[in-house]
């Protein structure tokens, strides 16, 4: 392990949140119930392009953020990100969004904070050696005081109270971090002069620009794990902006041997002392287990190279998602006078148990379960299928109903990834014949697909069939056999459909050709056994599951590679 030589600490500033403490759970629900009211609070406009993320995972952190107003799941398994580093990727250095931002969440985190654990055994140990070091010790966090005071007064029992010598909260700051005002504040407040002898330890890509733009020196506490790979990703080298750590520490063991190393080396020994006892070494920590990915991957799927791929629309080429929500919402509202209320169907009918939870919340309250409405994964389809399960007759009045109420939302589509388009025409350079298959009706789709954020993409597609193009829509296979009768094509393995629902995926399967299910809600394995079970009843499971547009590019590729060889 590598015991570097820095500028002996006068002062050390910590991050409170993921560097002293673990409030990993509060903070995760405040951030999920803050993110769907971006609308509400005029925040959308503020959300930075592709094209201004700083990286590829900012870029995808943004991009699933817009769409779903959650935080993608394997954020959430993981747990590693903070909430700073969050709105930094979606407002980047826009102080009016931040501070809104940061006001919403607060008011959430009010909700859901309290529990509050040392991030490491010892910590109180470490932090009171090196206060008997004679380093003025403090935290500098973008918490607001009311809720860092209740969690001083929490941790340990209190007893960590008296041993900061400043404490500075992002409420009290001129600016929030990464601003470095803050940092100054904080150095201010105990008569010492910014220098690199002001060390700051914090365990996210924020922090380290904090202590960057402040001028101190910058130690990330590599509370999350990360390998070398993610810093040399999230901290490429560049002469004149670089803004990486000074060092990385794996634990606080770890950086009390800095410090101890860097007193002992440095021309003012006589400043500082040294006590003669450590706090002893804890075991090293270890990793949350990973996330379990689907088992359905590109990389091991051995599919006939296409001829042909149809696509769905909605949420696997382009985002109309609020609009579809708020129809259907509408549409369930008036089940009564529909009829159609005594036709849901009874939950022992239901694949699963959130299918029978939702069955039962319309037929009480005749709408969406709040939470269906915030995680924006589920189908219009998908609802109507679990609502209403092989009844034709009654499936085809919601979709009438729904129609009507669309009406008053549809709109302008946004492409579901930003380089959707692109990929479409890569695929019409490779002479592949590209088509649409929605359950959406002509009016709506016609509409959007000539105003994709501003664009018409009606020179990508050959052929187009909507819900009410055919008697049946899907989950019956009758748009797809207009597909490819217009196509004038045979059904067979080298026809793909691509789509985002259970319904899509059995449409494929019962025409016979191939599913390939687009994963864009990024659901884990667990999850994805639970819709596709493989069962006698529910036998239909997709040939391939894609998470995103570059792991489908790649898929075409390597089965056209296949098929060349």
């Amino acid at each position: 392990m590598n015991i570097p030589v820095l500028p002996a600490p006068k002062v050390m500033l910590f991050d409170w949140h993921g560097t002293l403490v673990d409030t990993h759970e509060a903070m995760y629900l405040a951030i999920e119930e803050m993110l769907p009211r971006l609308e509400e609070l005029d925040l959308v406009q503020h959300i930075l392009t592709p094209q201004q993320a700083k990286t590829s995972e900012d870029e995808k952190l943004v991009h699933y953020i817009r769409i779903f107003r959650h935080l993608n799941p394997r954020v959430l398994a993981e747990q590693r990100i903070s909430r700073t580093d969050i709105f930094d990727a979606l407002f980047g250095d826009n102080p009016k969004a931040n501070a809104i931002a940061h006001e919403a969440y607060n008011a959430a985190y009010r909700r859901h904070f309290g529990k509050v654990l040392p991030f490491q055994e010892g910590m109180y140990d470490y932090l009171q050696y090196l206060k008997n070091c004679g380093i003025k010790i403090g935290v500098v966090t973008n918490r607001s005081r009311e809720f860092l005071a209740h969690e001083l007064k929490s941790v340990e029992q209190g007893r960590w109270q008296n041993l900061f010598d400043v404490t500075l909260c992002g409420d009290e700051a001129r600016r929030y971090k990464p601003a470095p005002d803050s940092l100054q504040q904080a150095v201010e407040a105990v008569d010492e002069s910014m220098s690199q002898h002001v060390w700051y330890v914090g365990d996210s890509v924020t922090d380290m620009a904090t202590a960057s733009q402040a001028g101190n020196t910058s130690i990330f506490y590599n509370g999350a794990l990360w390998d070398s790979d993610w810093f040399a990703h999230m901290f490429p080298y560049d002469e004149d902006h670089y803004q990486g750590p000074d060092c990385i520490v794996e634990d606080f063991d770890h950086l009390l041997d800095v410090v101890v190393n860097s007193i002992e080396r440095c021309e003012r020994r006589s400043e500082f002392t040294l006590p003669g006892t450590r706090p002893k070494r804890m075991p090293q920590r270890q990793l949350l287990p990973a996330r379990q990915e689907p088992d359905w991957h590109p990389a091991v799927a051995n599919l006939t190279y296409p001829k042909v791929i149809l696509f769905d629309w909605h949420a696997t080429l382009v985002d109309t998602l609020d609009a579809m929500y708020h129809a259907v919402d509408d549409m369930l509202k008036d089940l009564r006078n529909l009829g159609l209320l005594d036709h849901l169907v009874n939950v022992e009918q239901c694949k699963s148990p959130e299918d029978m939870k939702l069955v039962d919340y319309v037929r009480q309250n005749l709408s969406l379960h709040p939470k269906i409405k915030l995680d924006r994964k589920i189908s219009r389809t998908d609802i109507f299928e679990v609502l209403f399960g092989d009844n034709e007759e009654a499936k085809t009045t919601a979709h009438q109903g729904f129609t009507k109420h669309y009406r008053n939302y549809f709109g302008t589509a946004l492409p579901f990834e930003p380089k959707v388009r692109d990929v479409m025409l890569a695929l019409k350079k490779l002479d592949l014949t590209l088509g649409v298959i929605t359950n959406r009706d002509r009016e709506f789709y016609v509409h959007e697909l000539a105003n994709v954020d501003g664009c018409d993409w009606s020179d990508l597609f050959v052929t187009h069939v909507c819900g009410d193009d055919t008697v049946k829509r899907k989950p019956h296979c009758d748009q797809i056999l207009k597909a490819v009768d217009n196509l004038k094509v045979k059904l067979g393995k080298d026809v793909w459909y691509v789509g985002d629902s259970t319904t899509d995926v059995i449409a494929a399967k019962s025409a016979g050709i191939t599913s390939v299910f687009f994963n864009g809600a990024l659901w884990d394995l667990p999850w994805l056994n639970k819709i596709f079970p493989g069962t006698k009843r529910y036998p239909h499971q997709p040939d391939v599951v894609v998470n995103d547009f570059s792991e489908f590019w790649a898929l075409v590729l390597a089965c056209r590679k296949r098929n060349i060889s």
